[in-house]
């Protein structure tokens, strides 16, 4: 069994009182547990299926304007080929879409 060096140990017994050296420059001892961080938010990845249900039309157009015909969609594409698509990306998507459509009644 390894030996355990006396640093170690009396770094990591949980009645010790950190060393100067064991204080981070953030002011916390590199063994004690630091604050949390805020949570970060993950925002779920749609399907091109998911897609076509919020925009209603058929995920053969998806596809379409996913890779080759306009207006383009943010697409993720991952690593076997799949499409993904972040929900924020399709909701801006749309507020473009009625911007333009906004501006071309006014023309």
């Amino acid at each position: 069994m390894a030996e355990l060096s006396e640093d170690y140990v009396s770094s990591t017994h949980s009645g010790s009182t950190p060393r100067r050296s064991e204080i981070t420059e953030n002011g916390f001892a590199s063994h004690l547990r630091k604050p949390p961080e805020r949570a970060i938010e993950v925002e779920p990845l749609l399907t091109a299926e998911d897609v076509a249900r919020r925009l209603n039309v058929s995920t053969d157009w998806v596809w379409d304007h996913s890779s080759r015909k306009k207006p383009l969609l943010p697409v993720i594409r991952m690593g076997d080929g799949a499409l993904r698509y972040r929900a924020s990306g399709i909701e801006a998507f749309i507020d473009e879409r009625e911007r333009l459509s906004t501006l071309r009644r006014r023309a």
